[in-house]
């Protein structure tokens, strides 16, 4: 494996790790560009590239690296599942859902649950929300994106409020810092007259690592607080 690539993205993967995710991407495109083969960085540089939107660059590289000889069972979903989403984002959501349907058929894994779980929300589908997210409980009951999924599954496709509150309440206990549950959980206060709580989760949402498939966006978080303000 060249030695160059892998200093670089050993590099990369310390700046990511202290929090400068600009010049790890930086250091991850010139790894790349110096031939780098490990699945590991390949897939973190990928990461990078869709928190950023750059959807289309993600897939390329997904794609170029879909019969890498060095990717192990786990790195390989983790490839399937990135390349869903980009492809997701870029436009075509039955595929995406397609291609993690093709994958959970043949193992399935929290990372394709928590996933394609949220892809039926996406896609409105109610059936296979509520089936495939309860599938998902049963694989992890404590799992908090699979939680969160079920509770957006009754919040936004159901209607039943008082049902998926429950399982936002069980995801925040099992990670108080999640964006979604945070933001619906502060819907509920502000219908409930409780500014100062909604505010409290939002701002704690704020602080939190924003993703393609968080259903909140920062200017989703953000324009609610400004309401409450």
């Amino acid at each position: 494996m060249n030695l160059v690539a892998s200093l670089k993205a050993r590099l990369a993967a310390r700046k990511l790790s202290s929090g400068d995710a600009s010049e790890a991407k930086k250091l991850y495109e010139e790894a790349v560009a110096a031939g780098l083969e490990d699945p590991r960085y390949l897939l973190s540089y990928s990461v990078l590239l869709i928190r950023d939107g750059e959807f289309q660059k993600a897939r390329e590289l997904l794609v170029k690296h879909q019969k890498n000889p060095y990717l192990t069972d786990d790195t390989r979903k983790q490839l399937y599942v990135n390349y869903a989403v980009c492809v997701y984002k870029l436009g075509d959501l039955a595929k995406g859902i397609e291609l993690l349907e093709r994958q959970h058929s043949k193992e399935p894994s929290g990372l394709i649950f928590e996933t394609l779980g949220y892809l039926y929300i996406e896609a409105g589908d109610t059936e296979k929300a509520l089936a495939y997210n309860q599938e998902s409980l049963a694989y992890d009951d404590e799992d908090p994106i699979s939680l969160d999924n079920m509770a957006q599954t009754y919040y936004r496709l159901v209607g039943d409020k008082q049902k998926a509150r429950e399982y936002f309440e069980k995801a925040l206990s099992q990670k108080p810092g999640q964006i979604d549950t945070l933001y619906f959980l502060a819907l509920y206060d502000q219908e409930a007259g409780n500014p100062e709580a909604a505010k409290a989760k939002l701002n704690t949402a704020l602080k939190g690592r924003f993703s393609p498939l968080n259903y909140a966006s920062r200017e989703r978080v953000e324009q609610l607080l400004a309401q409450l303000a």
